[in-house]
Order: structure tokens, then C-alpha cells, then sequence
């Protein structure tokens, strides 16, 4: 029994009218930058995440990168941020000249620990950066606190969280901004790239739209050097038409994350930990596991795919070496070496999942 990580090619085909309608109606309006659909669906999308303001982008690298800069982050600056994430968190950082200082791991959700963060504030030090990873979110509650406390902006990282809540209130909702990713694989994905900055904060909304678009305000007018980083039209499209289903597809890999854990029971590897208090979205199923190249190996005999997320932390990243080579962080270290995702989207089934299980517990 075959089974991928995701299979895009499900979801495509139950929606294939609505989308092949929609991307005809955008070839056949000729109207393809910063069109109706892109403007609908920043609409749309605020109204869902609860924010009075959604700016598209073209990438959620882009998301980070244009939220950073439209919030005055700059060359001499420090964001706090962890090194257990994809490299796009930490480049944002550096591409407007800041520097990121990575902070550990709580061991059990794989999120910034804020009981570790008020020890890394420095005088340079503006931001901090959690990311809400796996789907997971961060404590915000907590970072929110001492950003308050300290005087910090406080920007997410949601490019796995989709639909996550802390207590009903979504993330990309509780920092001046969140920065959302819509890679084809995400909880929310397109058919290319594409991303998204929310804030409540009526100046930055504004500072995005220029950024976006060339430095520009007016056409012809610059003011600022900006980008070419427009969420396209077909790309916006698509998301209106998945924006609709996006509750489903987030129960639906909860019901699967569950039906892992049901079927993991009772073997030495530790499942994802939910805390009760927030909505996990399972971008991914990630578990702890000794052993973990066995595992894999089995999986892959099966016709299984398997993943790690991520391998190298970010500051033994060649790249951050020579800025961060004394860096400890072992919590970070130790998730590693023994991290490992699972097959996780909507369109999943039991008889998959149960598979997959029996696989692992042969396997240990």
C-alpha cells in the first residue's frame, strides 16, 4: 500500500469544477495582477482570521521578509526566534540586516520556550519571532506578555497554522503581524507560491501595500525601494475557492492525528502533545522516536513516505556559523535526532493510518 506524505492530486480533483471555473473566469478577464480575486480574498481571509487586515504576497518567505521591514526591523537589530524551523524564518531576519538570536525549544510542542526568552533580551533586541510549528501554536499568551513588558513587537510565524486558535482567537491575530504561507503542501495551499501578512494595525497595512508593489503609492510614484512580492491572481483564485473548505480539511487532519495516536499506543515513540487550551492543525504528524533510521527504513519498504522535519537546527546551519558557532541549544538538538512526520492530509483514511502503525510497530 502506497501512501505520500500529501496527495495534492485528491483535493484537486473534488474541487476541480469550482477551481477550473474560477481560473477560467481569470483568463478570461485578462486581469491577472492585483486583480478582484486577490482583492476578495484578502477580505475574505481577514474576516476568517479575525484581523481588520490581510496583505497578500507572493511567498510566506515574503510574508516574513515585508512584515519585518514594514515594522522598522533593521541592520544593528536583534528578533529572538527558534532554530527548530524551516531557514525562511531566520532569512527574513537577515535579509533587512538584523540578526537572529535563537532561543530553545519547549521538548513537548517543539515551540519557542518563553520561559527561556527573557534571558536572551538585550538592549538590541526588538521582536520576537515564535513560529507555530507542525501547526501547533506557540505559547503567545506568555510572549505576548513580555513583549507588552519589555517593549518587543511581537511577530508569528504561521506558515504551518492555518486555522489554529488559542482560545478561539486565530493565530496571525495576537502579534502587530502574522506571517501565513501558501506553498501547495500547507493546511491552506495553492498551486504555486503564494503568502500573506495580517495585522490589526491600519500603518502597517498600508506600509505593506507600498512594499509589495515596488516602493509605489501611487503608479509611477516611489517612495520607498519596495518589491515585486504580488499574491497572484490565479493564485487567489484558488485560495477562495479552498478558503471554503478550510475547517474540514483542519478537522479532518485532527481526526487522523487522533486515529495515529490510537494506533501508536502502547510503543516507545511519543506523540504529538496538545496542551487542551489551543487547536493544533497538524500541518504535520510529527513524533519522537528512538531508532528513528530503522523506522523510516521500514516505512520505506512499505511504500510509505516518511519525513524529518528538520535534521540541521538553523544555527548549525553552514550559513549561521560563523555568527552563532557557540550556540547551544539541546532541546532543539535532541528533537533533531529523533524527530519524525508521518503521512498527514485531509483526504487520509483509516485503513492508511492503521497501516502505517503496524509498519512502525514492527518496526520497533
Amino acid at each position: 500500500m502506497n501512501i505520500p506524505m500529501v496527495d495534492l492530486r485528491q483535493q484537486y480533483q473534488a474541487l476541480k469544477n469550482d477551481i477550473d471555473q474560477a481560473l477560467q473566469g481569470v483568463l478570461e478577464s485578462t486581469h491577472f495582477i492585483l486583480g478582484p480575486n486577490v482583492q476578495a480574498f484578502e477580505q475574505e481571509a481577514a474576516a476568517y482570521l479575525g484581523v481588520k487586515h490581510a496583505v497578500g504576497c507572493a511567498s510566506g518567505t515574503d510574508a516574513l521578509h515585508l512584515a519585518l521591514r514594514a515594522a522598522g526591523i533593521k541592520e544593528g537589530d536583534e528578533v529572538i526566534t527558534p532554530a527548530f524551523t524551516f531557514i525562511a524564518t531566520a532569512e527574513a531576519i537577515s535579509y533587512v540586516g538584523a540578526r537572529p538570536v535563537f532561543v530553545d525549544i519547549d521538548a513537548r510542542t517543539f515551540n519557542l520556550d518563553p520561559s527561556l526568552v527573557e534571558a536572551a533580551i538585550t538592549s538590541r533586541t526588538r521582536a520576537i519571532l515564535p513560529v507555530h510549528l507542525f501547526g501547533q501554536p506557540a505559547d503567545l499568551v506568555a510572549l505576548r506578555e513580555i513583549c507588552s513588558r519589555r517593549g518587543l513587537l511581537l511577530i508569528e510565524d504561521c506558515a504551518q497554522s492555518f486555522g489554529a486558535d488559542i482560545g478561539g482567537q486565530m493565530t496571525g491575530g495576537f502579534g502587530l503581524a502574522g506571517c501565513f504561507s501558501f506553498f501547495p503542501s500547507k493546511n491552506l495551499g495553492c498551486f504555486g507560491d503564494g503568502g500573506l501578512v495580517t495585522t490589526n494595525d491600519e500603518g502597517l497595512a498600508q506600509e505593506l501595500l507600498v512594499l509589495r508593489n515596488h516602493g509605489s503609492r501611487e503608479r509611477y510614484h516611489h517612495s520607498v525601494i519596495g518589491y515585486n512580492s504580488r499574491l497572484d491572481e490565479m493564485q487567489a483564485a484558488i485560495l477562495r475557492i479552498k478558503l471554503k473548505h478550510i475547517d474540514e480539511y483542519n478537522r479532518l487532519r485532527r481526526r487522523n492525528a487522533h486515529l495515529y495516536n490510537e494506533g501508536l499506543k502502547g510503543l516507545p515513540v511519543t506523540t504529538p502533545f496538545e496542551d487542551g487550551k489551543s487547536v493544533h492543525v497538524f500541518h504535520q504528524y510529527t513524533l519522537l522516536v528512538e531508532g528513528r533510521e530503522r523506522v523510516q527504513q521500514a516505512l520505506s519498504d512499505a511504500g510509505i513516505a516518511s519525513a524529518v522535519y528538520y535534521p540541521i537546527p538553523l544555527h548549525r546551519q553552514e550559513v549561521y556559523q560563523e555568527l552563532l558557532a557557540a550556540t547551544s541549544l539541546p532541546v532543539t538538538e535532541q528533537a533533531a535526532g529523533r524527530v519524525l512526520s508521518l503521512p498527514m492530509f485531509p483526504e487520509l483514511i483509516p485503513e492508511q493510518i492503521k497501516h502505517v502503525c503496524q509498519v512502525i510497530a514492527g518496526a520497533l
